[in-house]
């Protein structure tokens, strides 16, 4: 399928040759557009293009004073004597800064095919300044079979990018690939994979500003970076997990210490009653802000609710372990201690959305990754360990015992990251 010859410069210039020669591409999109561009195959470019996340730069002022809106701004180029709109693709981003006004808004190629409106701007500039530089024409026409490439990139995987997506090099230490900071990303890889992303990328930026601005609104209520510093700080401690969750597996964690072998579901239902019961007699003295708070003892109804909540619970999580260890994610003789790994995870996750939605600096992220990595390898002894667990607080909070998309979207990442040779999980020790 065509889409208009693209206009390379500099195939005269013999060093400018070799330097592309022996260019390393900072992906598998950058590579697969540089194979592409030096066999001239332009319909195999706009594929790769068709499959990828692009960007476009815009002023972060701009944009929280309206941020429903997008600006595109073209640039003159003399190599085309036009104005041309300059695209990046997610491994050309310069790292995100949260001190300049210059952000960069994520749009697939079917936005620029048939949304984008510049009456000024004819042309396009792939990854400008870098080896995998193209220019194309973009008038109606040229993007009409720009988005003939969508439609074929929606009927079969036309770019073939693999499942756990790395970032080889990034600007500035933009990519990690090993040690601690790579260890802690590792735990966000659950995420990552499903969501198509960059699994090793420090130098964040997601979906692109406003996405991950978006992100963070819509699924935690965060919109300034005070309301992202209090529930990372919540995340890194595990204090968004539930606590009845944690009571409950570890009525079992206590039993299996102290007796060792398998705890029967039975004896953990009776033992967590008994808990429960000594727990709820007599009058309680709790330090808080205001000082010495007095506790009265439950009533035997709210005893009873509570009792029969942990039960239902302790039921539920039986049948999640018997599923995983019919799915593979579970030993047969294994069972979850903590589901603190749901909070880890997502805390290595935060920190990396919050410096896409620059609610925080690289630095500040980084520092965040390598505690959500300590505190992982402090309460798990490898990542089928961690996995395992992460997976049951994602169920328990969302899936509702119906093994459906919740469950599902994680347990296919779950396989890639620990089959795949090239996966973080297979390439970064646990310990």
């Amino acid at each position: 399928m065509g889409n208009g010859e693209g206009t390379t410069t500099g195939r005269g210039d013999h060093q400018a040759r070799e330097a592309r020669d022996a260019w390393q591409a900072p992906g598998a999109v950058e590579r697969k557009l540089y194979e592409a561009k030096l066999r001239g195959d332009w319909p195999a470019y706009f594929d790769v293009l068709a499959g990828a996340d692009l960007f476009i730069a815009d002023s972060k002022a701009r944009l929280d004073a309206h941020p429903t809106t997008l600006r595109s701004t073209p640039y003159w180029y003399p190599q085309v004597r036009a104005n041309c709109l300059p695209i990046l693709t997610e491994g050309m981003l310069p790292p995100p800064d949260q001190d300049a006004d210059t952000v960069f808004n994520c749009e697939p190629l079917d936005w620029f095919a048939r949304r984008w409106q510049n009456d000024s701007t004819m042309w396009i500039v792939i990854n400008p300044g870098s080896p995998c530089e193209v220019f194309f024409p973009a008038t109606p026409a040229h993007r009409a079979l720009w988005h003939g490439h969508v439609e074929r990139a929606e009927k079969c995987d036309c770019c073939g990018f693999p499942p756990h997506r790395t970032l080889l090099r990034g600007l500035e230490g933009g990519a990690a690939a090993s040690g601690q900071t790579a260890h802690g990303l590792g735990l966000a890889a659950l995420l990552s994979v499903n969501n198509g992303e960059l699994w090793n990328a420090v130098a964040y930026h997601g979906t692109g500003y406003r996405g991950e601005k978006k992100r963070l609104k819509d699924w935690w209520g965060i919109t300034s970076r005070r309301e992202w510093q209090h529930y990372q700080e919540d995340l890194l401690n595990a204090d968004q997990v539930s606590g009845v969750w944690e009571f409950t597996l570890g009525v079992r964690r206590a039993l299996a210490r102290d007796f060792g072998g398998e705890v029967e579901t039975d004896h953990w239902r009776k033992v967590a009653e008994r808990v429960l019961r000594e727990n709820s007699t007599g009058t309680e003295y709790r330090l808080s802000p205001d000082g010495v708070t007095k506790v009265e003892p439950l009533s035997d109804t709210e005893v009873k609710a509570r009792i029969t909540g942990v039960q239902r619970l302790i039921g539920r999580i039986a049948r999640y372990e018997k599923r995983f260890r019919a799915d593979g994610l579970l030993a047969d003789d294994a069972f979850i201690h903590t589901v603190a790994a749901w909070d880890y995870g997502r805390a290595a996750g935060m920190a990396r959305w919050g410096l896409g939605a620059r609610y925080c600096t690289q630095q500040e992220s980084e520092n965040a990754i390598r505690r959500a990595s300590t505190a992982a390898r402090t309460a798990y002894r490898s990542w089928e360990d961690f996995s395992a667990a992460y997976i049951l607080g994602r169920c328990l909070h969302f899936d509702d015992e119906e093994f459906g998309k919740w469950y599902q979207d994680v347990l296919s990442a779950h396989r890639v990251l620990t089959t795949d040779p090239a996966s973080p999980w297979l390439t970064i020790p646990w310990a």
